[in-house]
This record gives C-alpha cells, structure tokens and sequence, in this order.
C-alpha cells in the first residue's frame, strides 16, 4: 500500500508538471504494482488407497470374507488473491475402483457419481493493508473448519470425501489473539413457504455429518472460537450450537409402520470447553481438552454430557517421540431403560476426526455406532523419525466402555471392550509425493461383541485391518 501511495504522489507531481507520457507511464507503474499483489495459485491432489479389512469398523462372523478394495480421491484446487479478496474452489472426485461402467456413464445412477464439490468460497477482507489488525475478514460458502487438534471439530481429511459446511465465518487475528464467529443455515432445496428441513440423508449418500452414526444434519449451527498464543504454548475456548430439525413418529398402516414427520422447530445441542497445548521444557508436552454438552439431542432428549483429554509427548533423544495419554467421553448406564424424557449422558464429539483419536479401525466414533455407554481410552503413542523423510508409528490402545455394560439378564458384564495396535509407515519420495502403509490388529472381548456394542453373533475376536495409500499433491504453477 506505501508503494501504491508513493506512486500516486509520483503522478500527481508528474500530472503538475503536465507531461502526459510521463504521467501514462507513472499508471502503468501503478497498475502493475497492484497486478503484482494478485496470486493464482493451483494444485491437485490424487489419492488411491488399498485396504484389507477383515473386522475393520466393526467385529466380523468367524466365517465372513475378508473384503479387498481401492478407492481413490482425485481433487483439483484453484485459488486467487486479489486486492482484499481470496477465491477458493475444490472440485473432487470421489470413487471405488470398478463401481462404473467402464464404457458408458449413463448407467452410473446419481448416489453413486463421486464427483462433487468439496469446497468454493470467498473470503473478503473488512481491513485495509494500511489497519493495525492484522486479519478481519468474512469467509463465505462452502468450507472446510478445523480447529484446534480436530477433537471436535475437524476436516476428517482420512476419509475419502473428507468434511465441509455451508458457512459464514467472520475471522479476526491480532497479535496472538484469534476469534472466530461461524454460522450456518441449511434447506433442502430452494422453497416457497416454511423452513423445515430434512437433515437425514439417503441411505447412498456415504458418511454423515456427525459422528458416532449420528445419520442427522443440523439445521443450523453458529460458535464461537476464542484463542490465545502465549510463550508457553497456545490455549482456546469454543461455544458451539448445532440445532436439529423437530419431529414426531407417526404410525399408520397395516401391519403399522413408523415414520418420522419432521415439524416446526428446533433441538438444539450445545457444547462449550476449552483446549489447551502447552510446553512445560522443550522436550516435553501436553496437550488436552475439557468439554461439557448441554441442551437436547437430535431426538429431543434431554443433555448432559463430557469430554476430558489429555496426552503427554516427550522427546527421547533426537529421533524418538513417546507419550501416554487418556480420553474420557460420558456415556449412559447400560442397565437402565432408554425412554424419550430420559436424560442422554453420551458426549458427541460433534464434527471431529475420529480415525486420529480412536484407534486406526475407526471402532468408535465413526460411521459405525457402538452404543451408547461412552469410551475410556487409555493409549501410549510412539513416533521414530528414521530417516529425514521416513517416519514410523507406533499406538496401542485399550478400550473401555465409561459406564456400566448389561448382560441382557439383568446383571453386568466386563466393561473393557479390547486392545488395539496400530503400526503405520510414512514416507515423502520427494516433497510432492507421499507412501504411507499400516496395519491395525485388535484382541477384542465378549462385551464389544455384545448386544449393547456392535451385537455381532459368533463374532471373530481378533480383527485386522491393512491398506497402501499413495499421496500426490502436485503444485501446476510451480516452475521448479
């Protein structure tokens, strides 16, 4: 902005001095500084990944086949940066190797076409480069929102399609300081009276929104996001409301069948808490979060839940990371009958990134339900830099439900539900390229076989999971 004033100046002084070509060169001058500040940038990423599931997600029968596929991401990126402007589009293709015709697409029906677009917004800047706030801006459209270490709210960048939202996002930055103010307001297609809103998707459409199968959209969420960077590490604060479209079941029909009729109305579910990264030495830190909900769930119920975390990180050496660490997520007490006035104690953890947290086979809060008694997760990660560009990972995990496990005869079972390892490999051939590999083995129990978990009969107690994924994420307008 000082350049553009100064040539301004330049001008006027050239414009006194009536020299006409003087002053034709003096705008070019100007307009090619302000050309200058403009930015086009466009990347891709192509992500096939080979799995191996034998129990991945949820126990498998002892007599059921091992199941073998590739899906693949295929993503195109654009972005522009103009003057207190930026523009973002991911268009993406999401699909499983063979799920197509080969010869003719007019057979591929509209659930199964992969192609959609993951992200496209603007983002317009409220501060002129000459302000003292470093960043006051309104971010508009489709968008990926992530924050903290992805608990609670997260990308999901593990899964295929990854997550978005449909939101304005008023973002501020200044001197250490962040907030964030976020809304969104969904419908289901364009409408001439009422805003009731369908927030279950078609059974084709793939993962939902939420987590822990929650198979709902909100109808509309606002928050807030508060955060702080201090010498010793950085600490945040969130407020978030996601509320759902009302309801009532309907029975009718011979033999009677139940439906739900959605309604006016909303059921809102709030969650607010804090997360907290710090470094007690160099070497050493902790990272963790508290969170409590309140209000009512999807279904009405009323809300009582939370979520407590933390994890160490010490540095041994100059290659090797290791840490334990604990999750705790209320749950409901399993010897007791769920009606629609009883109160829901099972923490949600919103619109995280459970593949991260959880265990690699994705057994809890992921598309996969597995009750509603919460988890304890006690863990020890290791992380060993080989090489430069060669990284090795080491979890285990034991599993445990947070509240009582019935037996289905009026008494309880062991609430420890199994123990997980997850060894994974990553490798960047070049800064483009990426190689990761793992593979994931569990020794389950009876009770996460059980009724109240994944009710799976004659259940395979030891499931593994592998997969191979190749990461290219190419930069179309670098040069070098």
């Amino acid at each position: 902005m000082q350049k553009i004033t100064r040539t301004l100046q330049k001008i006027k002084a050239l414009k006194n001095g009536k020299n006409s070509r003087s002053i034709l060169l003096g705008a070019a001058i100007l307009l090619g500084s302000s050309a200058a500040n403009a930015q086009l940038t466009a990347t891709g990423q192509f992500r096939p990944r080979t799995e191996f599931r034998d129990g991945y997600s949820t126990l498998q029968a002892k007599d059921a086949e091992t199941a073998a596929f590739i899906s693949q991401r295929t993503r195109l990126n654009v972005g522009f940066t103009g003057y207190r402007f930026k523009f973002f589009a991911a268009i993406q293709d999401v699909r499983v190797w063979g799920q197509d015709a080969s010869t003719i697409n007019r057979v591929t029906t509209a659930e199964n076409n992969g192609v959609q677009l993951h992200e496209a917004w603007g983002e317009i800047m409220l501060n002129d480069t000459i302000s003292s706030i470093q960043n006051l801006s309104l971010k508009i459209g489709r968008q990926e929102i992530s924050y903290d270490d992805q608990k609670v709210i997260g990308g999901l960048d593990w899964l295929q399609q990854a997550r978005y939202h449909d939101a304005v996002v008023l973002k501020y930055f200044n001197k250490g300081w962040t907030a964030d103010f976020g809304a969104a307001f969904n419908q289901n297609k364009e409408l001439l009276a009422g805003t009731i809103y369908n927030g279950v998707p078609a059974a084709t459409s793939g993962y939902t929104a939420g987590t822990n199968g929650l198979g709902t959209n909100y109808k509309s969420l606002e928050y807030v996001y508060l955060a702080r960077k201090f010498f010793f590490g950085d600490i945040s604060f969130l407020f978030l409301s996601d509320n759902f479209n009302k309801y009532t079941n309907v029975t009718a029909g011979t033999p009677p069948v139940t439906t739900k009729v959605n309604e006016q109305g909303i059921w809102t579910r709030n969650t607010t808490g804090f997360y907290y990264n710090v470094n007690p030495t160099r070497k050493l830190k902790f990272e963790g979060s508290v969170y409590h909900q309140f209000g009512h769930d999807k279904n009405g119920r009323s809300l009582d839940s939370n979520l407590a975390s933390i994890t160490s990180t010490l540095q041994v050496g100059r290659k090797l990371f290791v840490g334990p660490g604990i999750d705790y997520l209320s749950g409901n007490d399993g010897t007791k009958a769920v009606t629609a006035t009883s109160d829901n104690n099972q923490f949600d953890p919103l619109y995280g990134t459970p593949h991260k947290f959880w265990g690699y086979m994705d057994y809890f809060y992921a598309s996969s339900g597995f009750g509603s008694q919460g988890l304890l997760n006690y863990f020890l990660k290791a992380k060993y830099n080989l090489k430069d560009n060669l990284t090795l990972f080491a979890d285990v995990h034991c599993f445990e439900a947070a509240n009582k496990l019935s037996d289905g005869a009026g008494g309880t079972q062991t609430s420890y539900l199994g123990t997980e390892l997850d060894l994974k490999m990553s490798y960047n051939m070049t800064k483009m390229i990426n190689i990761e590999a793992g593979y994931s083995v569990m020794q389950a129990t009876n009770s996460m076989a059980s009724a109240q978990v994944k009710a799976v009969a004659n259940a395979n107690l030891t499931p593994q999971w592998a997969y191979v994924m190749v990461n290219i994420k190419p930069n179309f307008l670098n040069k070098k």
